[in-house]
């Protein structure tokens, strides 16, 4: 039998959320983007347990915990790979798997080159 829900509402629902947009990041399409996706969730982590952290040491509350948490995502954003959802769609558009797994290529950077993420363009 599953537990009470929390209305829609909820400062705890709403922290629950938040936690939840922090961590559940898109599957890689890439051995490359794994390595990507999985920098990008240990920082995620960092920011939740901070705020986790902030809640029981500080006695913020969840509305005040929720808030500060994607103020700090907006830092961190999910970016630097390609997502399995976003190579299938490109395929289906009828591109090659290295067209649809390649990340675009910065204005002004040489091809390559590396890009800030250390890929080559």
């Amino acid at each position: 039998m599953p537990g009470p829900r929390c209305a829609d509402s909820s400062p705890t629902r709403d922290l629950l959320l938040a936690i939840l947009e922090a961590i559940d990041l898109p599957h890689p399409a890439t051995t490359g983007g794994a390595q990507v996706h999985d920098r990008l969730l240990a920082g995620r982590v960092v920011l939740v347990k901070t705020v986790i952290s902030n809640i029981l040491d500080e006695d913020h509350g969840p509305t005040w915990a929720a808030s500060r948490l994607r103020e700090m995502l907006v830092d961190l954003p999910v970016t630097g790979y390609v997502t399995t959802e976003q190579a299938d769609a490109a395929i289906a558009q009828g591109k090659t798997w290295t067209e649809a797994v390649a990340l675009p290529q910065p204005e002004g950077q040489p091809c390559g080159e590396p890009n800030d993420a250390g890929e080559l363009g």
